[in-house]
């Protein structure tokens, strides 16, 4: 069964730094597309960034610049350096894997929780 974890949230200073990370297990297969999102009291799931298995990256506007999604293929594993935080980023931080053969479909993380302080 695939488990998705997420690692690296913590509690930090406005214009601080944090690097998330999300590890995927139960399978040899490598994820077509693998995401952050991140999720505020009261709003829905949003993208945060997310990359393909060609290291095609995509960015939500609010955090171009800021910061940075990458990824270790082969072994399912995904990176978040955030720089520069600011207060509203405040808030849980989802990592998915999304499949097309062998485990087809989205599998979530449980999330981790990132604070910023300002």
């Amino acid at each position: 069964q695939v488990q998705v974890v997420e690692s690296g949230g913590g509690l930090v200073q406005a214009g601080g730094s944090l690097r998330l990370s999300c590890s995927v297990s139960g399978t040899l297969i490598g994820a077509k597309t693998m995401g952050w999102y991140r999720q505020i009291p009261g709003k829905q799931r949003e993208l945060v960034a997310s990359i393909t298995n060609s290291d095609d990256a995509n960015y939500a506007d609010f955090v171009k610049g800021r910061f940075t999604i990458s990824r270790v293929y082969l072994k399912n594993t995904l990176h978040l350096q955030m720089n520069s935080l600011k207060p509203e980023d405040t808030g849980a931080y989802f990592c998915n894997a999304q499949f097309i053969v062998g485990p087809r479909g989205i599998h979530w993380g449980q999330g981790t929780q990132v604070t910023v302080s300002s």
